[in-house]
């Protein structure tokens, strides 16, 4: 793995993407004195780091097989309160809460089953966490019950996860982007990136009255010949999904996976929402619901590889209003207040690519469904990466050179210098 905080420099930096993890990067960097510059339109539509439910669930999401997320969850996952306190304070709040309100809910989760074959899911995977001193209780369908009033009668099995977290993703959003200024990054979200190589960034001009020629969903369109290259000491490429078309090696290691997400809000006489993030398991698909304060409520996500495609599909949203119905009928009175879907930035493992591409350039990609989740430590690999001192809100736990050995991106390439997928990924 090379290193670029040895380059000679003047310490500028180009970021490209405005979602979670560049405005992570960007604040954390321009808080340790570079020169910082942040490429591409400010999450809203398609944007994963907008569209998202805000689930911080190492534990929840784990499954036997994937101990490098496990791993990597359960380190950001120690960092997620003092970096939430820190960015809170960084906006012009308090410790414990942003302007607008707090980032993080500390309820804990709950992941619930409504048959045998949910059951069985279940007890294999509190083994498999147990082995590993994670922290969950089994429950039976009354006792999760008597956690979430609302939960319904399908209900008939459960695990109790304390330690799990969840963040408001739009209020994270505008936090860190304020954070950042505040810090002096700017934000330059007239120009949409074509190209990321070592040092430079190939820029394009948004518009919102460009030619035929469109571009990826989700992105305003631009117009021909207002290109600039933009020159500096390193560039971080955290595009998201969008980052596979910015560099050749991501064409085959980042691919776009479709989330729609509904939103919804108590009315007046309904069931309040849980106050716990509910997983839950329903006729082989997966439902989560995440709270939001003010009796509001994120349901999703499907997941489907259907290219830059960003539509909200009347299944999708059929499946998604059963399925969490069927965990909280209460919500059969609720209101749709969104739909909404945003393409998540998979990779062949499952893992992210954080580390170098090419003398210059980082990336920071791949992160999948676990992009809020994974931010803290992301930071702090890209930090340690661009020669930052540690941030103060990681873990003293964290093993970093471990965390960078596993999201490496050369873990794809062969002896010969070519990349590769390997087989059944």
């Amino acid at each position: 793995m090379r290193d670029v905080s040895t380059v000679k420099r003047t310490n500028q930096l180009v970021v490209v993407g405005a979602g979670v993890i560049g405005s992570a990067v960007a604040w954390h960097a321009a808080t340790s004195g570079w020169s910082v510059v942040v490429v591409g339109p400010e999450p809203a539509g398609t944007s994963s780091s907008w569209v998202a439910g805000g689930m911080l669930a190492p534990v929840a999401e784990a499954w036997p097989g994937e101990e490098i997320s496990l791993r990597l969850g359960s380190a950001s996952l120690e960092s997620w309160p003092a970096f939430a306190s820190a960015v809170s304070v960084a906006a012009g709040g308090t410790a414990d809460r942003a302007p607008g309100g707090a980032l993080l809910s500390a309820e804990g989760g709950l992941l619930v089953g409504v048959d045998g074959a949910d059951r069985a899911d279940l007890e294999r995977l509190a083994r498999y966490l147990a082995a590993r001193g994670r922290e969950v209780t089994a429950l039976s369908g009354r006792e999760a019950r008597s956690l979430e009033p609302s939960l319904g009668p399908a209900v008939r099995h459960g695990l109790h996860v304390p330690g799990d977290l969840a963040v408001d993703n739009r209020r994270l959003l505008w936090a860190l982007r304020a954070a950042a200024r505040s810090a002096g990054a700017v934000f330059d979200t007239g120009w949409l990136a074509e190209e990321a190589r070592g040092g430079r960034v190939l820029l394009r001009r948004a518009t919102r009255n460009g030619p035929a020629d469109p571009p990826p969903p989700g992105l305003p369109r631009t117009e021909d010949g207002e290109r600039e290259t933009r020159e500096c000491d390193v560039v971080v490429l955290a595009a998201g999904a969008w980052s596979s078309r910015l560099h050749p090696r991501l064409g085959q290691l980042i691919r776009p996976v479709k989330g729609e997400v509904v939103r919804l809000a108590a009315t007046p006489g309904s069931l309040p929402p849980p106050r716990r993030t509910v997983r839950g398991s329903v006729r082989g698909r997966t439902a989560y619901l995440v709270p939001r304060d003010g009796g509001r409520l994120v349901v999703g996500a499907s997941q489907r590889e259907n290219g830059f495609d960003t539509s909200v599909t009347a299944g999708a949203v059929r499946e998604l209003l059963t399925d969490a119905g069927t965990l909280v009928p209460a919500l059969d009175e609720y209101e749709i207040t969104e739909t909404i879907a945003g393409l998540r930035p998979g990779s062949p493992d499952n893992v992210p690519l954080v580390g170098p591409l090419e003398p210059g350039l980082l990336v920071a990609s791949g992160h999948h469904r676990n992009g809020f989740l994974l931010t803290p430590v992301t930071v702090e690999l890209v930090g340690r990466l661009l020669g930052l001192a540690g941030a103060a809100f990681t873990s003293p736990s964290t093993d970093t050179d471990e965390l960078l050995s596993a999201t490496d991106p050369a873990r794809f390439t062969t002896p010969t210098g070519t990349d590769h997928v390997g087989e059944g990924q």
